[in-house]
């Protein structure tokens, strides 16, 4: 899969809401997923990834009282190509800045996460694979649970970052599994290309859902219109809906 599968407007919430697989779906204990003396490790391509697609499962983890290391791949400075409002220097530290508040909106219980920055390059991600799983795996230890982004996920940086965690997990012992992101703008519930059956729901509480829509919204350069360019935001309403409903997926290991 390649970057060009995110155009247009995408898949429409009509159809996910009213999706019977999805409704469907096997649901799954976080308990279970990270077990007592496990530590989870999300691993986020770009600031927002850790909460577009784990937002209400960081929150769960921290509940049980689980530690959890964050690894930011890139700083997120490719996001506005060409911009003269968002050069790539400046968002460096916007975008940074967005995520430590984004997490912060999360409430998680304080001293419970770990926050790394792997300072990789915005969409060049897959041209170093294997730095990177490198750079995952000396963080890495048997124990943990690594929770990344789909391999086939349809952006570049996703892709690379699921190929690169799913090595390093197995170079050291540990479980991997993967997040959906933007295949929610380019499937269809009936997609062949999906792995549905290794596909379970994690549930997600009004008061964690409401702390994660919230979290969203703090990365507010994504969010708007580039005056300079007229680009559209990089998170349009509809993917911010089509990621922010009452529970997470997850692509368990295969």
């Amino acid at each position: 899969m390649s970057a060009n599968l995110i155009v247009g407007d995408g898949t429409s919430m009509e159809h996910w809401r009213h999706s019977r697989r999805l409704a469907e779906l096997p649901e799954i204990a976080v308990a279970s997923l990270v077990p007592c003396n496990s530590r989870a490790v999300i691993i986020a391509p770009h600031p927002d990834d850790e909460v577009l697609g784990s937002g209400g499962l960081l929150q769960l983890i921290s509940a049980l009282g689980r530690p959890v290391l964050l690894l930011s791949i890139t700083d997120g400075t490719a996001s506005h190509p060409g911009s003269t409002r968002w050069p790539a220097e400046h968002l460096a530290q916007v975008r940074t800045r967005e995520s430590a508040e984004a997490l912060a909106r999360l409430q998680l219980p304080e001293g419970r996460l770990q926050w790394l920055r792997g300072g990789f390059q915005d969409s060049q991600v897959a041209l170093c694979e294997s730095a990177l799983s490198a750079y995952i795996e000396q963080h890495l230890r048997p124990s943990d649970v690594v929770f990344s982004t789909w391999r086939e996920d349809g952006h570049s940086d996703h892709d690379a970052v699921g190929r690169a965690s799913s090595q390093a997990a197995r170079a050291v012992g540990a479980s991997v599994h993967e997040l959906p992101i933007w295949t929610w703008h380019w499937a269809h519930d009936d997609d062949p290309r999906v792995p549905w059956a290794r596909a379970r729901k994690i549930r997600l509480s009004a008061q964690h859902l409401a702390r994660k829509r919230h979290a969203a919204r703090a990365f507010t350069s994504q969010l708007q219109v580039d005056p300079s360019t007229g680009s559209a935001p990089v998170l349009a309403p509809l993917a911010l809906e089509r990621l922010c409903q009452p529970f997470e997926v997850i692509f368990i290991q295969g």
